[in-house]
């Protein structure tokens, strides 16, 4: 069971993804987790109003299995096979994350302060959490997909907007750490 709870090597789990990409590739199918809000808006007939979703979601079944099955695997991962030591962090982070509002960084996996029920209820949590999901959505269909289709799949096809992509999604992520972050805590 322990090797199950431990991370796994990047030689272990690097050739796990590139059989993955290499099966999808050779069914000629394309993975990612955005291209599935078109899937489930097309089986809830949007279809009929906007011609965008007007596809045989059919084709893209599987696509949502594996959406079902990541969330199904995520908490099982966080209620049995999560360590229960805490999270081994820098120092240094600890202090920057407790500077901007964030106590007891490396306790658990996900700081009350942005993932307890009480933080999403509240105006603040609430009003992060549509603005974050518009955002990310908007971006994700503005890209041409998500982080997972562009960094693993794009990536891998050698797809120069992937790359373009990519680079945009870290320094997005940069710009949230640095600067957008501190001021929402």
């Amino acid at each position: 069971m322990e090797f199950i709870t431990q991370p796994w090597a990047w030689y272990v789990a690097g050739p796990v993804i590139a059989l993955v990409m290499f099966l999808l590739y050779y069914f000629g199918e394309r993975f990612g987790v955005s291209s599935n809000l078109e899937t489930l808006c097309s089986i809830g007939g949007a279809g009929k109003f906007v011609d965008y979703f007007k596809i045989d979601w059919k084709e893209n079944a599987w696509n949502l299995i594996f959406v079902a099955g990541s969330i199904v695997g995520g908490f099982i991962s966080y209620y049995w096979l999560s360590p229960i030591d805490v999270v081994a962090l820098n120092p240094q982070t600890v202090q920057d994350l407790a500077d901007i509002g964030i106590q007891n960084a490396g306790t658990t996996y996900l700081p009350d302060e942005i993932f307890s029920i009480d933080t999403m209820l509240s105006l603040k949590g609430f009003l992060i959490l549509i603005i974050a999901g518009i955002m990310v959505g908007f971006g994700a269909r503005w890209a041409g997909g998500c982080t997972s289709g562009h960094a693993i799949v794009g990536l891998s096809n050698l797809e120069l907007p992937s790359l373009i992509s990519v680079i945009g999604f870290f320094i997005g992520g940069l710009v949230m750490t640095w600067f957008i972050l501190p001021l929402l805590f």
